[in-house]
C-alpha cells in the first residue's frame, strides 16, 4: 500500500491522467475497488479538486460517467466550506445521542475487534496511513453507534494516523455517522461488510440485521475503552533567514502546491507551527510524508515554529504586515498576516453554509452551468 503514495509531482501527475471514472463509479465501494488515492495529494493542497475536475472534462467522458466521481471530490470542498462558517470541532447540527463515554474501545486500537476486515483496515491504517472509504465508515459507525463512542477522540485518533488526513473530511465525516451532522445514524451489518470486504464471516457481534444492531447493546468485543494522548514529533529547524525585500510564501501542512505563485520572486517556507500541532496532532509518518512533499517545491525552507518569528523581520523593511505575507485560503490559518488567496474550487460561487450536501451540488451546478 505504501508504494501507492509517491511522492513525485510527476508522478502524482501521472495518477491523475490514469484515473478511469467508469470503472471508479462500478467499483468504489468494494476493497479492491478502482480507487484513485489522490486523497493524499488533495489534502496536503499538491493538487486540487478543481485540477482533477480540469483534467477528467478534457477526455470527452460524459457528464453521466463523470458524476460519480465528481460528487465524491465535490464532499470534499463541501466539508471545506462547512469549516469555515462552523467550529467542526463540536456538533454541527444536533448532539450525538446514546454516548456512552468519551474514549476509544480498546478492541480498535489493537486491530482485535473480532470483525476480520474491519481489523485489517485498522493494521493497513497503521501501515500505510490510508483506509478504504467505506473502511472508514465501518469503523465510525462500529466506535460510536456500536460501540457508543462520542465522535471526537476517536475522529482525532484516526486523524493522527491519516496521510490524507483533513480536518474538515475527518470531522464532518465522523458527525455524519455519528449523526451530529445528519438526519440518521449509519450502521453496518456483517452481511455488508462481507459483500464488499469479500471476507465470508458469521456468527459475529454483527451478524445480524440493522434493525437488531440499532437497539442491541454494546458488543463486548467494544466494552473496554482507552483514551490516548496524541503527541507530533517535529523537526528541529532553524528560523529562516528571509530576504524582506521579498514577500513571503506561507506554506503548511494544506498547502504544498508546487504551482502557486511558481515563478515569482519569493521566500518559501514550510510552516510547521508547534501550536497547530499540538491542537491537531498527526503521527510521525505524516510529518515524513508532508516534508516529502515540500521537496517538488523549489526553494522552500522548512521551519518547525511560529509565524510570529518570520513576522519580526520585517519590522523594518520595506514591506508592511499586509503584503509581506501571502497564503492560500484555509479555516485552520485564518490567523495568518496578509494576502490570502483563494484555494481552488470546484465550484467557486459556493460560500456560506449548506446545510446538506445536495444543496451545495445543487448550487454547484446551476453554477456551472448545470441543471
Amino acid at each position: 500500500m505504501e508504494n501507492e503514495f509517491t511522492v513525485e509531482y510527476a508522478s502524482i501527475l501521472k495518477k491523475i491522467d490514469a484515473i478511469n471514472p467508469v470503472k471508479y463509479a462500478h467499483s468504489r465501494n468494494y476493497i479492491d475497488g478502482q480507487v484513485n488515492y489522490l486523497s493524499p495529494y488533495i489534502s496536503r493542497g499538491v493538487i486540487s479538486t478543481k485540477q482533477v475536475l480540469a483534467s477528467l472534462q478534457g477526455k470527452g467522458y460524459s457528464f453521466d460517467q463523470l458524476e460519480p466521481l465528481i460528487q465524491q471530490l465535490c464532499w470534499r470542498d463541501y466539508f471545506q466550506r462547512i469549516a469555515q462558517v462552523k467550529d467542526i470541532n463540536t456538533e454541527i447540527k444536533q448532539v450525538q445521542e446514546h454516548v456512552k463515554h468519551h474514549a476509544i474501545p480498546l478492541s480498535i486500537l489493537e486491530a482485535k475487534t473480532g470483525i476480520q476486515a474491519i481489523d485489517q483496515a485498522i493494521e493497513t491504517l497503521f501501515e500505510s496511513g490510508y483506509m478504504h472509504n467505506h473502511s472508514r465508515l465501518y469503523l465510525a459507525a462500529l466506535t460510536c453507534n456500536i460501540g457508543k463512542s462520542h465522535w471526537l477522540h476517536p475522529a482525532k485518533w484516526m486523524y493522527y494516523h491519516l496521510l490524507d488526513g483533513d480536518l474538515a473530511s475527518n470531522s464532518c465525516s465522523w458527525q455524519w455517522v455519528a449523526a451530529s451532522f445528519s438526519s440518521k445514524k449509519y450502521y453496518c451489518n456483517q452481511e455488508n461488510i462481507n459483500k464488499y470486504t469479500f471476507t465470508n464471516e458469521q456468527d459475529t457481534f454483527l451478524d445480524h440485521s440493522y434493525e437488531h444492531i440499532a437497539t442491541m447493546p454494546v458488543p463486548k468485543a467494544l466494552e473496554a475503552t482507552s483514551s490516548l494522548t496524541f503527541v507530533t514529533n517535529l523537526p528541529q529547524t532553524a528560523v529562516p533567514k528571509l530576504d524582506t525585500t521579498k514577500p513571503t510564501l506561507l506554506y503548511n501542512s494544506y498547502n504544498l502546491d508546487p504551482l502557486w505563485r511558481a515563478n515569482e520572486p519569493v521566500n518559501r517556507a514550510l510552516m510547521l507551527e508547534p501550536s497547530h500541532f499540538n491542537k491537531y496532532p498527526v503521527s510521525d509518518k505524516v510529518i515524513q510524508f508532508i516534508m516529502a512533499l515540500s521537496k517538488n517545491i523549489s526553494g522552500i525552507e522548512v521551519y518547525a515554529g511560529e509565524v510570529d518569528a518570520l513576522v519580526g523581520q520585517y519590522e523594518n523593511g520595506d514591506l508592511t504586515f499586509s503584503n509581506a505575507f501571502i497564503s492560500k485560503e484555509h479555516p485552520a490559518f485564518e490567523y495568518y498576516p496578509g494576502i490570502k488567496d483563494s484555494r481552488e474550487w470546484m465550484f467557486p460561487n459556493t460560500e456560506g453554509y449548506y446545510p446538506s450536501f445536495f444543496s451545495f451540488w445543487k448550487k454547484g451546478m446551476n453554477s456551472n452551468g448545470k441543471n
